[in-house]
């Protein structure tokens, strides 16, 4: 959806500062992420390198603005640039909620005692986590140039995720693996829930390139998915 918006955007100063803070917040989720779930998986006295609730008001200030910003516009132009203010507004929502849970992350870190191992799930959540890094990679760079190609390769690995997800949460209801205690199995479900969540909504923001308005969110119908709750 955003390629057709994109010239609309170079023309039109606010919705070009609107739409490049959304990226820029983007960007700062991306941060966020990469340092929260490093916290809890790779230091035992959840060590965090930035300050990530300085970051989560940023991105809820940024958030403020963007929607100023669409909302003078709207107010002062025709109607043909609505569908792409409202977009961003959209975008902008599903941003924050990634701040939000890159915070919960952190929380989990600093109550943890040391770096979280899951034990005989640990390849599949690794998979999760790498996968997910990967996701905002290629949002960043789709959003920009409206590259529906990446963006679908966003949306179809978020389907795979929530699958497993799902599968690891049952897997540690029914305790699968008896060696993991129970403080690691609530921790790895908790991680893993927090991880289902910011894909999709990652998936979200994907589907505003693909999608047009009324079906941001949902998924492409080329894409062969189940259904998901987030």
């Amino acid at each position: 959806m955003f390629k057709q918006f994109f010239e609309l955007f170079r023309k039109d100063n606010l919705l070009q500062q609107a739409y490049d803070r959304s990226l820029e917040m983007l960007e700062a989720d991306r941060e966020m992420f990469l340092a929260a779930s490093s916290s809890l998986r790779e230091h035992d006295d959840a060590r965090i390198e930035i300050d990530i609730y300085a970051k989560d008001q940023l991105i809820n200030a940024y958030e403020r603005e963007v929607r100023r910003k669409v909302l003078t516009h709207l107010a002062l132009t025709s109607s043909k640039s609505i569908a792409a203010g409202l977009a961003l507004v959209s975008i902008v929502i599903d941003i924050e909620r990634i701040g939000d849970l890159t915070k919960n992350i952190v929380d989990l870190a600093l109550r943890h005692p040391g770096k979280l191992d899951c034990g005989s799930l640990e390849p599949d959540v690794r998979k999760i986590e790498t996968t997910v890094k990967t996701m905002f990679t290629l949002l960043i760079e789709a959003l920009p140039s409206g590259d529906e190609a990446k963006a679908k390769e966003v949306m179809s690995e978020h389907w795979w995720i929530a699958r497993r997800a799902d599968e690891i949460l049952n897997s540690l209801i029914v305790r699968e693996d008896p060696d993991l205690v129970c403080g690691e199995a609530v921790s790895a479900a908790l991680y893993v829930r927090f991880l289902k969540r910011i894909s999709a909504h990652l998936m979200n923001i994907a589907s505003s390139v693909v999608n047009p308005f009324d079906r941001i969110g949902f998924r492409d119908d080329d894409l062969e998915n189940p259904q998901d709750d987030e």
